[in-house]
């Protein structure tokens, strides 16, 4: 049994052997326990006006100005300032989140990259939902664009930790050890990371 958080939905995966009515009667036993969970994911941040939605860490406040010259969205004073037309103001703002992410994300792989003798072959930003990054045996980096949205040595921590999987494409020792030379005291972003992972799966 798994919950997605994304969805808000409970996931039950049954062997051939046990019946639907099993599986059902088990979850009836985990009702509350089910309830619990489902009732402690985070509600769900829409980009609208008035929204409250982190930068880099920092809450901002999504204003919409019918008046604002372009470039359609920008960050500033705390506010993401979104012009035009109200309907297209959901779209404008998670489109500037992903190009603000790429911004901040590969220049820093591609320093840590250079740092490590290493090349990137591609960075590319995408919305994975169960995991922060990857890399590919080709040197292709990948990585959320919801990390945007988290402090910045949690999005440091994710990006030394795909760069250092073009050297050790494992999690054994050396690559743990690699991670820490790329950015100090990793452990505790990647624990922020475990524990705000609904949260930042929740906006948008």
């Amino acid at each position: 049994m798994r919950i997605d958080s994304v969805a808000g939905k409970v996931e039950l995966v049954l062997p051939r052997s046990v019946p639907t009515g099993a599986g059902l009667r088990f979850l009836a036993a985990k009702r509350e326990w089910i309830a619990a969970r489902l009732g402690a994911l985070p509600q769900p941040v829409p980009f609208a006006e008035g929204a409250i939605v982190p930068v880099l860490g920092v809450l901002h406040r999504i204003r919409l100005d019918r008046d604002h010259p372009r470039p359609p969205v920008e960050i500033v004073d705390g506010e993401i300032r979104v012009g035009g037309d109200p309907a297209h103001l959901p779209r404008r703002v998670r489109d500037h989140l992903v190009f603000t992410a790429r911004d901040v994300l590969a220049p820093r792989a591609l320093r840590l990259a250079a740092r490590i003798g290493r090349r990137v072959s591609r960075i590319t930003i995408r919305d994975t939902k169960s995991r922060w990054g990857s890399c590919s045996g080709q040197g292709n980096l990948s990585f959320s664009w919801r990390l945007i949205l988290a402090p910045e040595p949690v999005l440091d921590y994710v990006v030394a930790h795909e760069v250092a999987h073009l050297v050790e494409m494992n999690h054994g020792p050396r690559f743990w050890q690699l991670v820490e030379s790329l950015t100090p005291g990793s452990a505790a972003p990647r624990a922020w990371l475990r524990e705000h992972r609904n949260r930042l799966l929740s906006y948008g």
